[in-house]
């Protein structure tokens, strides 16, 4: 059973899409004999219904906080459209290029000039991977410096060290940890 988490003509921030937009309207989905819906979307004029765990409000809304379920970046490969494959045998893979998807579709996300990719293939590759690994790296960092904060008497100096290295970075991302 759903209950409704936000209200029509809220403001929310829509955690896929990276952008505020307002509740148009609350779309329940409802099934027989049951008293409150099974669960609740909602329509904020964006193309397509959210759930409420891609929404925030405006007193939560804050991008400090990574939730990899979220983020679920990957590589695609697209045909390459200035090059057939057979005129571009020395790349990683001929014919095609990657594309990092850093949305809940197909379309948004990091791409490359051809002239780029044709120039350092190679570099290119190594960039879609760690873009799309970006996400669950910042998680990770996030674990060590809170670890590391919460138990500094059980972790050696060099350890420590990587810590607030990576403290500093999340920092310079996102913002300051509580």
């Amino acid at each position: 059973m759903a209950k409704a988490q936000f209200h029509k003509n809220q403001r929310v921030y829509v955690r896929p899409v990276g952008t505020w937009a307002t509740i148009e309207r609350i779309v329940p989905q409802w099934v027989k004999d049951m008293d409150e819906p099974l669960r609740i979307h909602y329509d904020v004029g964006l193309g397509r219904e959210f759930a409420a765990r891609e929404l925030e409000t405006e007193e939560v809304a804050t991008l400090s906080v990574v939730d990899p379920e979220m983020e679920e970046w990957h590589v695609v490969r697209v045909a390459n459209k200035w090059r057939s494959a057979e005129d571009c045998p020395n790349h990683p893979v001929p014919g095609t290029h990657p594309v990092v998807v850093t949305g809940s579709h197909e379309g948004g996300g990091w791409r490359v000039p051809g002239v780029e990719y044709d120039l350092t293939p190679d570099r290119v590759e190594l960039q879609a991977k760690v873009i799309a690994a970006a996400p669950k790296m910042l998680v990770l960092l996030r674990r060590l410096a809170d670890y590391a904060r919460h138990n500094p008497e059980n972790l050696p100096d060099d350890v420590m060290a990587i810590a607030s290295d990576g403290d500093a970075l999340i920092s310079s991302i996102i913002g300051p940890m509580e």
